[in-house]
């Protein structure tokens, strides 16, 4: 495929979050900060853009009841996505180069949990969160999926309102040479196949291990060019992680973050995932502005 123009996007905002000392705990994750620190939510805005962040995501990814409960959810998630909109959408504007906002769709009933996906609630969850983000959001991307139903059910409730739409998948953390696969268990070829007939504008991996990425992006790529949708933008944003066994969920506790993915140690899994045909690259959990720094000043 064709090399197309790097544009860099941010890092993982629950971890930055508390590394700078926000309200932040299990179930509610980085949904606590907006809702008692949104000053916070800002900030870190400010410092992954400032950092060279082309493309920073609201922090809207918590705000499901599989972190803040049903309950809080039907009373005050239209709101506080509304919120989270507002504070991304105030700190691009205020960039003195162009800085888009992705609006996060999170993975609706939990993160890597596949099998708990509820078709039939979809649109219940999922509208409140577009309604809200709709007015600050220069394009959608629907993060962490696990499986291929899911952002194609998002698609379906997006207003027609020209934004791109994105769809980033999270990977089985396998070994790095095995088929890659979504934590579904379903291939990365058939949910590229997917993806490019409902006509999505980019397929992205994020939150799973840098090693299994690179296989992914060469796997869409081929599969892109064998269907001549060339102009489908491939990305990447992994995470600090360690491998996450396949009975993991992500609201058990807070995971440990490896110590062998400083800034340099993750742009050079960076480079191999622009020779490997992204164009869309940042961080995920546990990545920070450091990271997102070297990716700007190298890969750009």
């Amino acid at each position: 495929m064709e090399k197309q123009d790097l544009w860099v996007l941010d890092g993982g905002m629950g971890r930055e979050l508390a590394r700078r000392g926000a309200p932040f705990r299990q179930p509610e994750w980085s949904a606590l900060a907006l809702m008692e620190a949104p000053e916070t939510v800002r900030e870190v805005h400010r410092a992954f853009a400032a950092s060279g962040a082309r493309v920073i995501t609201t922090n809207s990814y918590a705000l499901v009841p599989f972190h803040i409960g049903d309950a809080r959810f039907a009373a005050d998630g239209e709101r506080l996505a509304a919120l989270a909109g507002q504070l991304a959408r105030e700190v691009a504007d205020e960039q003195k180069r162009a800085v888009k906002v992705a609006g996060s769709l999170p993975p609706l009933f939990g993160s890597y949990r596949a099998d708990l996906y509820q078709a039939d609630r979809v649109s219940e969850l999922a509208t409140p969160l577009v309604r809200a983000l709709s007015p600050h959001v220069d394009l959608w991307l629907a993060e962490t999926m696990s499986l291929i139903a899911e952002p194609l059910a998002l698609k379906a409730l997006l207003p027609e309102d020209g934004k791109p739409f994105w769809v980033s998948f999270t990977l089985e953390d396998e070994a790095p040479g095995s088929e890659p696969r979504l934590r579904s268990g379903e291939r990365v070829a058939d949910a590229v196949t997917a993806l490019a007939s409902a006509g999505v504008d980019a397929i992205l991996f994020n939150c799973c291990q840098p090693e299994v990425i690179e296989g992914a992006l060469k796997v869409a790529s081929a599969g892109l060019q064998a269907l001549g949708r060339s102009g489908i933008r491939l990305g990447a944003y992994a995470n600090a992680f360690p491998p996450q066994p396949k009975e993991a969920t992500a609201n058990d506790g807070l995971d440990e973050i490896r110590g062998d993915l400083g800034p340099l140690d993750y742009l050079g899994w960076a480079e191999r995932w622009r020779a490997a045909g992204a164009s869309l690259i940042g961080g995920c959990c546990g990545i920070g502005p450091e990271h997102i720094e070297a990716l700007a000043n190298r890969l750009r």
